[in-house]
């Protein structure tokens, strides 16, 4: 009986934290249409990323200034490393064009953001966008800074609370129109 109880407790916990846990699903173009929202909508919205984005730049062999991030030594070189674990909430600073979002997932600045675009071949899922995509990774801006991603990072998606947006209540009523007396 005490296998049981400890079975049912175990269901009925694991129930309560995910009925509680955010359904995030994937932020795409269709959502975004569907939707239309305005800027200032878009910037009360919490983003999501989906997976690991980790950036890394060289340093010279001259001073460096080193503001988020840490310092590692790989090869004998000294590299700055900044990664931006999967789930970490991030929110719209702005539009730099149509259909592209600078989110920003850490607080220290203006200029401490990654774009996200719509892409065809990912089901117009807003993933990470580069200035460059290579082979094997390609180059991001951030904090002013270039920095190198992984080829992997190229499919880091802006994720959202589904449950949130189908809770919006709607105000609405039908006019019954005017007659002349």
């Amino acid at each position: 009986m005490k296998v049981y109880r400890f079975f049912f407790f175990l269901v009925l916990s694991g129930s309560l934290f995910t009925s509680c846990s955010p359904t995030l699903s994937p932020f795409t173009q269709r959502l975004y249409d569907n939707y239309r929202w305005s800027d200032d909508d878009l910037k009360r919205i919490q983003f999501y990323v989906s997976d690991d984005i980790v950036m890394h730049r060289e340093l010279g062999n001259g001073s460096t200034e080193i503001t988020s991030g840490k310092v590692r030594v790989v090869n004998g070189r000294e590299v700055e490393e900044i990664v931006i674990r999967r789930g970490t909430p991030g929110i719209l600073l702005f539009k730099p064009k149509e259909n592209r979002f600078a989110v920003s997932f850490e607080d220290g600045g203006e200029e401490r953001y990654l774009v996200f675009g719509p892409n065809p071949k990912a089901s117009d899922r807003y993933v990470l966008l580069a200035s460059e995509w290579r082979k094997r990774g390609g180059t991001v801006t951030y904090d002013g800074r270039k920095f190198d991603v992984d080829a992997d990072d190229a499919f880091a998606t802006l994720m959202v609370d589904l449950k949130k947006f189908n809770k919006l209540s709607v105000e609405s009523r039908t006019a019954g129109g005017r007659k002349i007396n």
